[in-house]
């Protein structure tokens, strides 16, 4: 009926997003121990992506029209190909919390994208005045380290550049998915984005050499096992079913809840320095996407 909400189960699976995904950080920190950054985002959406097609099949489901397979193998090369390679690639040199928070940057990527490529949408004063106190929060938490000089600082600064160019890939491949993605092809399509995505990244870490470097421990097998099962199969399908369902601008607020799991986890399981810097520089970030704003109501 005209006027109804969004359906419940909608925002059940962006609690989850909210959740699981605010306690990958740590997983893919101990992954990182002893598995190669696009070896382990490409097996692991390799794997996801096959597990949950399966699952599509055998419950009498159908996959995307070939058709559309060159759209959703895009989709999954900005989502997952430069979205996560960069936010692993990045987590080789930040703590799994300096990650999430800065991960939290991505409504104003999801947004400013948003607007961009949907029929009517403008950029406001209000996305500027956003962009700049949120990127100020950004300046604030990693300018000292960025300034200390050496090798140590020019990793940093490569880490917190990763991050942030897979926060915009992951905005253009989100905003196509919400524009593109049928309703009743959402799970279909999430398993094809992950293939993709996954057979990107396995190229990629080919490329580099990074399969000599891979070697398996019972910690990090847990901790890869996990990123399968719920944050991808689990968590990247509720996400696209959130996204389909619900602005673009309230399923960016995850990235609010998920550095606030993955500090404390980091400080509790990790021991990693939670000093009163991130802390400010965190409440300035979401300060600037308070400001920004959504872009249109539901």
């Amino acid at each position: 009926m005209a006027g109804e909400g969004p359906p419940r189960q909608a925002w059940v699976a962006w609690i989850a997003v909210c959740i699981i995904w605010g306690t990958t950080y740590l997983a893919i920190k101990v992954a990182l121990e002893t598995i190669p950054p696009f070896l382990m985002g490409g097996m692991r959406y390799l794997l996801a992506g096959v597990v949950l097609a399966a699952f599509v099949l055998t419950r009498g489901g159908v996959l995307p029209d070939r058709r559309n397979w060159p759209r959703i193998a895009l989709m999954g090369s900005f989502m997952l190909g430069l979205g996560n390679g960069g936010v692993v690639w990045g987590a080789q040199y930040l703590t799994s919390g300096l990650t999430a928070v800065l991960i939290a940057t991505s409504p104003f990527w999801m947004v400013s994208v948003d607007a961009m490529v949907t029929p009517g949408q403008q950029f406001h004063w209000r996305h500027w005045a956003g962009l700049g106190v949120g990127f100020g929060g950004i300046i604030l938490l990693v300018w000292p380290d960025i300034t200390g000089g050496g090798a140590m600082s020019r990793n940093f600064a490569w880490g917190v550049l990763a991050v942030q160019i897979a926060c915009a890939g992951w905005a253009v491949g989100s905003a196509f998915a919400r524009r593109d993605v049928p309703p009743a092809d959402v799970m279909g399509a999430a398993a094809l984005q992950m293939v993709f995505g996954g057979l990107l990244m396995l190229a990629v870490a080919t490329w580099l050499g990074e399969w000599s470097g891979l070697h398996w421990s019972t910690r990090t097998s847990v901790a890869f096992a996990y990123l399968t099962v719920a944050g991808s199969v689990v968590a990247f399908t509720a996400y696209a079913y959130a996204l389909r369902h619900l602005d673009v601008a309230i399923v960016s607020l995850y990235t609010y809840i998920n550095p606030i799991i993955a500090v404390a986890l980091g400080a509790m399981i990790l021991g990693e320095p939670v000093g009163w810097r991130m802390i400010a520089a965190a409440a300035v970030i979401v300060a600037g996407v308070v400001i920004v704003g959504p872009t249109r109501k539901t």
